[in-house]
Protein backbone atom coordinates (compact mmCIF):
# COMPACT_ATOMS: atom_id res chain seq x y z
CA UNK A 1 0.00 0.00 0.00
CA UNK A 2 1.37 3.35 -1.03
CA UNK A 3 1.94 6.05 1.60
CA UNK A 4 0.41 9.59 1.30
CA UNK A 5 2.83 12.30 0.59
CA UNK A 6 3.56 14.65 3.51
CA UNK A 7 2.43 18.36 2.95
CA UNK A 8 3.99 20.89 5.28
CA UNK A 9 1.12 23.32 4.58
CA UNK A 10 -1.53 21.18 6.28
CA UNK A 11 -3.64 24.04 8.01
CA UNK A 12 -7.30 23.64 7.24
CA UNK A 13 -9.65 26.47 6.08
CA UNK A 14 -11.43 26.47 9.45
CA UNK A 15 -8.17 27.05 11.24
CA UNK A 16 -7.53 30.10 9.09
CA UNK A 17 -11.03 31.47 9.77
CA UNK A 18 -10.65 30.90 13.50
CA UNK A 19 -7.43 32.84 13.58
CA UNK A 20 -9.00 35.73 11.67
CA UNK A 21 -12.03 35.83 13.91
CA UNK A 22 -9.84 35.82 16.99
CA UNK A 23 -7.90 38.77 15.62
CA UNK A 24 -11.14 40.73 15.07
CA UNK A 25 -12.34 39.99 18.62
CA UNK A 26 -9.00 41.13 19.98
CA UNK A 27 -9.20 44.42 18.04
CA UNK A 28 -12.79 45.02 19.27
CA UNK A 29 -11.77 44.44 22.89
CA UNK A 30 -8.91 46.88 22.52
CA UNK A 31 -11.13 49.61 20.97
CA UNK A 32 -13.98 49.13 23.54
CA UNK A 33 -11.53 49.31 26.43
CA UNK A 34 -10.11 52.56 25.05
CA UNK A 35 -13.63 54.03 24.81
CA UNK A 36 -14.44 53.10 28.39
CA UNK A 37 -11.22 54.67 29.50
CA UNK A 38 -12.09 57.87 27.59
CA UNK A 39 -15.56 58.09 29.18
CA UNK A 40 -14.11 57.42 32.58
CA UNK A 41 -11.81 60.38 32.37
CA UNK A 42 -14.66 62.93 31.78
CA UNK A 43 -14.70 65.31 34.73
CA UNK A 44 -17.79 65.45 37.01
CA UNK A 45 -17.82 69.26 36.68
CA UNK A 46 -18.19 68.98 32.91
CA UNK A 47 -21.00 66.43 33.31
CA UNK A 48 -22.84 68.81 35.69
CA UNK A 49 -22.40 71.70 33.27
CA UNK A 50 -23.83 69.60 30.44
CA UNK A 51 -26.86 68.70 32.53
CA UNK A 52 -27.33 72.38 33.49
CA UNK A 53 -27.21 73.38 29.84
CA UNK A 54 -29.73 70.69 28.95
CA UNK A 55 -32.06 71.99 31.71
CA UNK A 56 -31.72 75.58 30.50
CA UNK A 57 -32.49 74.51 26.96
CA UNK A 58 -35.67 72.77 28.14
CA UNK A 59 -36.76 75.81 30.16
CA UNK A 60 -35.96 78.09 27.25
CA UNK A 61 -38.16 76.05 24.96
CA UNK A 62 -40.97 76.19 27.54
CA UNK A 63 -40.64 79.96 27.95
CA UNK A 64 -40.50 80.37 24.17
CA UNK A 65 -43.85 78.62 23.91
CA UNK A 66 -45.33 80.86 26.61
CA UNK A 67 -43.98 83.97 24.89
CA UNK A 68 -45.53 82.91 21.61
CA UNK A 69 -48.89 82.43 23.31
CA UNK A 70 -48.52 85.84 24.99
CA UNK A 71 -47.70 87.45 21.65
CA UNK A 72 -50.80 85.87 20.11
CA UNK A 73 -52.97 87.17 22.97
CA UNK A 74 -51.44 90.65 22.66
CA UNK A 75 -52.10 90.70 18.95
CA UNK A 76 -55.73 89.77 19.60
CA UNK A 77 -56.06 92.61 22.11
CA UNK A 78 -54.48 95.00 19.62
CA UNK A 79 -57.04 93.93 17.03
CA UNK A 80 -59.90 94.53 19.50
CA UNK A 81 -58.47 97.93 20.47
CA UNK A 82 -58.17 98.84 16.80
CA UNK A 83 -61.84 97.95 16.26
CA UNK A 84 -62.86 100.07 19.25
CA UNK A 85 -60.71 102.94 17.98
CA UNK A 86 -62.38 102.75 14.59
CA UNK A 87 -65.81 102.79 16.25
CA UNK A 88 -64.84 105.79 18.38
CA UNK A 89 -63.50 107.62 15.36
CA UNK A 90 -66.78 106.96 13.58
CA UNK A 91 -68.71 108.33 16.57
CA UNK A 92 -66.46 111.40 16.74
CA UNK A 93 -66.92 111.94 13.03
CA UNK A 94 -70.69 111.69 13.45
CA UNK A 95 -70.64 114.19 16.32
CA UNK A 96 -68.44 116.50 14.26
CA UNK A 97 -70.94 116.39 11.42
CA UNK A 98 -73.76 117.20 13.82
CA UNK A 99 -71.76 120.13 15.20
CA UNK A 100 -71.10 121.35 11.67
CA UNK A 101 -74.83 121.29 10.95
CA UNK A 102 -75.49 123.26 14.12
CA UNK A 103 -72.83 125.79 13.12
CA UNK A 104 -74.66 126.22 9.83
CA UNK A 105 -77.84 127.56 11.48
CA UNK A 106 -79.07 131.16 11.50
CA UNK A 107 -76.76 134.09 12.21
CA UNK A 108 -78.58 134.75 15.45
CA UNK A 109 -77.94 131.23 16.66
CA UNK A 110 -74.33 131.44 15.56
CA UNK A 111 -73.93 134.59 17.63
CA UNK A 112 -75.50 132.80 20.58
CA UNK A 113 -73.18 129.85 20.00
CA UNK A 114 -70.14 132.13 20.04
CA UNK A 115 -71.37 133.65 23.29
CA UNK A 116 -71.92 130.19 24.74
CA UNK A 117 -68.43 129.12 23.71
CA UNK A 118 -67.00 132.15 25.43
CA UNK A 119 -69.02 131.24 28.50
CA UNK A 120 -67.76 127.66 28.28
CA UNK A 121 -64.18 128.88 28.14
CA UNK A 122 -64.81 131.07 31.16
CA UNK A 123 -66.44 128.17 32.98
CA UNK A 124 -63.52 125.91 32.08
CA UNK A 125 -61.19 128.38 33.75
CA UNK A 126 -63.52 128.38 36.76
CA UNK A 127 -63.49 124.58 36.70
CA UNK A 128 -59.70 124.50 36.77
CA UNK A 129 -59.70 126.96 39.64
CA UNK A 130 -62.33 124.96 41.51
CA UNK A 131 -60.50 121.70 40.86
CA UNK A 132 -57.34 123.20 42.33
CA UNK A 133 -59.37 124.45 45.27
CA UNK A 134 -61.02 121.04 45.63
CA UNK A 135 -57.62 119.34 45.79
CA UNK A 136 -56.42 121.77 48.41
CA UNK A 137 -59.61 121.21 50.43
CA UNK A 138 -59.52 117.41 50.15
CA UNK A 139 -60.78 115.87 53.34
CA UNK A 140 -62.24 119.14 54.61
CA UNK A 141 -65.95 118.32 54.15
CA UNK A 142 -68.33 116.75 56.66
CA UNK A 143 -70.50 114.95 54.07
CA UNK A 144 -70.11 113.48 50.61
CA UNK A 145 -72.56 113.60 47.73
CA UNK A 146 -72.21 111.32 44.69
CA UNK A 147 -74.63 111.73 41.84
CA UNK A 148 -75.73 109.20 39.26
CA UNK A 149 -72.67 107.61 37.63
CA UNK A 150 -70.37 109.13 40.21
CA UNK A 151 -70.32 112.45 38.32
CA UNK A 152 -68.39 115.41 39.61
CA UNK A 153 -70.54 118.53 39.84
CA UNK A 154 -68.67 121.76 39.15
CA UNK A 155 -71.22 124.55 38.82
CA UNK A 156 -69.23 127.74 39.21
CA UNK A 157 -70.85 128.28 42.61
CA UNK A 158 -68.29 129.08 45.25
CA UNK A 159 -69.37 127.21 48.37
CA UNK A 160 -67.53 128.99 51.12
CA UNK A 161 -67.63 131.51 53.90
CA UNK A 162 -67.57 131.44 57.67
CA UNK A 163 -71.37 131.49 57.97
CA UNK A 164 -73.35 129.80 55.18
CA UNK A 165 -77.15 129.95 54.89
CA UNK A 166 -79.07 127.58 52.61
CA UNK A 167 -82.72 128.58 52.20
CA UNK A 168 -85.03 126.39 50.11
CA UNK A 169 -88.62 126.90 49.00
CA UNK A 170 -91.05 124.38 50.55
CA UNK A 171 -94.24 125.74 48.97
CA UNK A 172 -96.65 123.58 46.94
CA UNK A 173 -95.27 124.96 43.65
CA UNK A 174 -92.10 122.92 44.27
CA UNK A 175 -94.10 119.79 43.42
CA UNK A 176 -93.86 120.27 39.64
CA UNK A 177 -92.87 122.58 36.78
CA UNK A 178 -96.42 123.14 35.49
CA UNK A 179 -99.39 124.63 37.32
CA UNK A 180 -101.72 121.82 36.29
CA UNK A 181 -99.41 119.16 37.73
CA UNK A 182 -98.82 121.24 40.85
CA UNK A 183 -102.57 121.23 41.50
CA UNK A 184 -102.81 117.52 40.70
CA UNK A 185 -99.92 116.54 42.96
CA UNK A 186 -101.09 118.79 45.80
CA UNK A 187 -104.10 116.47 46.24
CA UNK A 188 -101.92 113.36 46.58
CA UNK A 189 -100.74 111.85 49.84
CA UNK A 190 -97.46 112.90 51.49
CA UNK A 191 -95.51 109.93 50.15
CA UNK A 192 -96.35 110.85 46.54
CA UNK A 193 -95.59 114.53 47.20
CA UNK A 194 -92.13 113.71 48.53
CA UNK A 195 -91.53 111.49 45.48
CA UNK A 196 -92.35 114.28 42.98
CA UNK A 197 -89.35 114.69 40.61
CA UNK A 198 -89.01 118.44 41.15
CA UNK A 199 -89.09 118.05 44.94
CA UNK A 200 -86.56 115.21 44.76
CA UNK A 201 -84.25 117.58 42.83
CA UNK A 202 -84.76 120.25 45.48
CA UNK A 203 -83.87 117.88 48.32
CA UNK A 204 -80.85 116.62 46.35
CA UNK A 205 -79.71 120.20 45.78
CA UNK A 206 -79.83 120.97 49.52
CA UNK A 207 -77.94 117.75 50.25
CA UNK A 208 -75.35 118.67 47.61
CA UNK A 209 -74.77 122.03 49.26
CA UNK A 210 -74.38 120.35 52.65
CA UNK A 211 -71.69 118.13 51.16
CA UNK A 212 -69.73 121.23 50.07
CA UNK A 213 -69.62 122.97 53.46
CA UNK A 214 -66.00 123.47 54.62
CA UNK A 215 -65.36 121.83 57.98
CA UNK A 216 -64.17 125.06 59.56
CA UNK A 217 -67.37 126.97 58.71
CA UNK A 218 -70.81 127.37 60.31
CA UNK A 219 -74.13 126.89 58.60
CA UNK A 220 -77.90 127.12 58.85
CA UNK A 221 -80.59 125.51 56.67
CA UNK A 222 -84.00 127.21 56.47
CA UNK A 223 -87.12 125.97 54.70
CA UNK A 224 -89.67 128.62 53.79
CA UNK A 225 -93.23 128.60 52.48
CA UNK A 226 -95.87 130.59 54.36
CA UNK A 227 -93.52 130.47 57.36
CA UNK A 228 -89.77 130.08 57.74
CA UNK A 229 -88.21 127.49 60.03
CA UNK A 230 -84.80 125.86 60.55
CA UNK A 231 -84.27 122.18 59.79
CA UNK A 232 -82.94 121.61 63.31
CA UNK A 233 -85.63 122.51 65.86
CA UNK A 234 -84.79 125.25 68.33
CA UNK A 235 -81.92 126.74 66.28
CA UNK A 236 -83.68 129.85 64.90
CA UNK A 237 -81.10 132.58 64.40
CA UNK A 238 -78.26 130.32 65.53
CA UNK A 239 -75.25 129.09 63.58
CA UNK A 240 -74.45 125.38 63.61
CA UNK A 241 -71.02 123.78 63.41
CA UNK A 242 -70.29 121.89 60.17
CA UNK A 243 -67.88 119.69 62.13
CA UNK A 244 -70.89 118.32 64.08
CA UNK A 245 -71.68 115.63 61.50
CA UNK A 246 -74.48 114.14 63.58
CA UNK A 247 -76.36 117.45 63.72
CA UNK A 248 -75.79 118.02 60.00
CA UNK A 249 -77.23 114.56 59.25
CA UNK A 250 -80.23 115.45 61.43
CA UNK A 251 -80.81 118.61 59.39
CA UNK A 252 -80.66 116.68 56.10
CA UNK A 253 -83.05 114.04 57.46
CA UNK A 254 -85.52 116.83 58.27
CA UNK A 255 -85.14 118.20 54.74
CA UNK A 256 -85.95 114.76 53.32
CA UNK A 257 -89.00 114.46 55.61
CA UNK A 258 -90.41 117.87 54.59
CA UNK A 259 -93.62 117.88 52.50
CA UNK A 260 -94.05 120.89 50.16
CA UNK A 261 -97.28 122.79 50.81
CA UNK A 262 -98.78 126.28 50.97
CA UNK A 263 -97.68 129.53 49.34
CA UNK A 264 -94.35 131.34 49.10
CA UNK A 265 -93.59 134.07 51.62
CA UNK A 266 -90.23 135.63 50.75
CA UNK A 267 -90.67 138.42 53.31
CA UNK A 268 -90.74 135.84 56.12
CA UNK A 269 -87.40 134.46 54.95
CA UNK A 270 -85.88 137.94 54.74
CA UNK A 271 -87.06 138.68 58.31
CA UNK A 272 -85.43 135.44 59.50
CA UNK A 273 -82.17 136.42 57.76
CA UNK A 274 -82.09 139.89 59.30
CA UNK A 275 -82.64 138.32 62.73
CA UNK A 276 -79.46 136.25 62.45
CA UNK A 277 -76.52 137.55 64.46
CA UNK A 278 -73.90 137.69 63.19
CA UNK A 279 -75.38 137.83 59.67
CA UNK A 280 -74.52 135.24 57.02
CA UNK A 281 -71.68 135.97 54.62
CA UNK A 282 -73.05 133.69 51.88
CA UNK A 283 -76.71 132.89 51.09
CA UNK A 284 -77.86 130.11 48.76
CA UNK A 285 -81.50 130.50 47.76
CA UNK A 286 -83.32 127.58 46.13
CA UNK A 287 -86.72 128.53 44.73
CA UNK A 288 -88.89 128.33 41.62
CA UNK A 289 -90.42 131.77 41.28
CA UNK A 290 -91.70 134.99 42.75
CA UNK A 291 -93.51 135.06 46.13
CA UNK A 292 -97.29 134.71 46.34
CA UNK A 293 -97.99 136.05 49.87
CA UNK A 294 -96.37 138.30 52.45
CA UNK A 295 -96.09 138.06 56.20
CA UNK A 296 -99.08 140.27 56.98
CA UNK A 297 -101.37 139.77 54.02
CA UNK A 298 -104.29 137.43 53.70
CA UNK A 299 -104.27 134.57 51.21
CA UNK A 300 -105.77 135.26 47.81
CA UNK A 301 -107.25 132.79 45.38
CA UNK A 302 -105.12 134.20 42.57
CA UNK A 303 -102.09 136.48 42.45
CA UNK A 304 -101.22 138.46 39.33
CA UNK A 305 -97.70 138.79 37.97
CA UNK A 306 -97.61 142.46 38.95
CA UNK A 307 -98.63 141.64 42.52
CA UNK A 308 -95.95 138.95 42.76
CA UNK A 309 -93.34 141.41 41.50
CA UNK A 310 -94.45 143.91 44.12
CA UNK A 311 -94.12 141.26 46.85
CA UNK A 312 -90.63 140.42 45.61
CA UNK A 313 -89.45 144.04 45.55
CA UNK A 314 -90.91 144.69 48.98
CA UNK A 315 -89.08 141.67 50.41
CA UNK A 316 -85.61 142.14 48.88
CA UNK A 317 -85.33 145.80 49.85
CA UNK A 318 -85.04 144.64 53.47
CA UNK A 319 -82.18 142.22 52.76
CA UNK A 320 -78.90 143.07 54.54
CA UNK A 321 -76.39 144.74 52.22
CA UNK A 322 -73.05 143.23 51.28
CA UNK A 323 -74.14 139.59 51.43
CA UNK A 324 -73.78 137.57 48.19
CA UNK A 325 -77.06 135.89 47.30
CA UNK A 326 -76.62 132.84 45.08
CA UNK A 327 -79.86 131.82 43.38
CA UNK A 328 -80.68 128.31 42.17
CA UNK A 329 -83.89 128.66 40.16
CA UNK A 330 -86.09 125.68 39.22
CA UNK A 331 -88.45 127.59 36.86
CA UNK A 332 -92.22 127.33 37.17
CA UNK A 333 -94.63 127.65 34.25
CA UNK A 334 -96.45 130.96 34.16
CA UNK A 335 -93.78 132.97 35.99
CA UNK A 336 -91.60 134.39 33.18
CA UNK A 337 -90.35 137.40 35.16
CA UNK A 338 -88.75 135.27 37.89
CA UNK A 339 -85.61 134.42 35.96
CA UNK A 340 -84.77 138.04 35.20
CA UNK A 341 -85.38 139.48 38.67
CA UNK A 342 -83.52 136.70 40.47
CA UNK A 343 -80.61 137.08 38.04
CA UNK A 344 -80.55 140.80 38.83
CA UNK A 345 -80.61 140.02 42.56
CA UNK A 346 -77.66 137.65 42.25
CA UNK A 347 -75.62 140.08 40.15
CA UNK A 348 -76.37 143.09 42.32
CA UNK A 349 -75.33 141.26 45.49
CA UNK A 350 -72.18 139.75 44.00
CA UNK A 351 -73.58 136.22 43.98
CA UNK A 352 -74.16 133.64 41.25
CA UNK A 353 -77.28 132.60 39.35
CA UNK A 354 -77.91 129.01 38.28
CA UNK A 355 -80.81 127.47 36.37
CA UNK A 356 -79.64 123.84 36.46
CA UNK A 357 -80.33 121.07 33.97
CA UNK A 358 -83.10 118.60 34.66
CA UNK A 359 -80.67 115.92 35.87
CA UNK A 360 -78.85 118.18 38.36
CA UNK A 361 -77.65 117.43 40.94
Amino acid sequence: MARRPVNVFSLSFLDVMSCGFGAIVLIYLIINHATEQHIAVIKPEARAEIRKLDFEVQNGQKHLTELRESIDATERRIDEATKRRIALLATISERSEQLSKLDATTLAKQADLAKLRADVKSKQEDVKRLEAQEQSNEGSKARTFIGEGDRQYLTGLKIGGERILVAFDTSASMLDDTIVNVIRRSHMDDAHKKAAPKWVRTVGTVEWFAAQFPLDSKYQIYGFNETTKPMVDGTEGKWLEVADAKQLDQAIDTVKATVPTGGTNLSGLVNAITAMSPPPDNIYLITDGLPTIDSGGAKRATVTGRQRMKLFNEAVKHLPHGIPINVILLPLEGDPAASGVFWDLAQASGGAYLAPAADWP
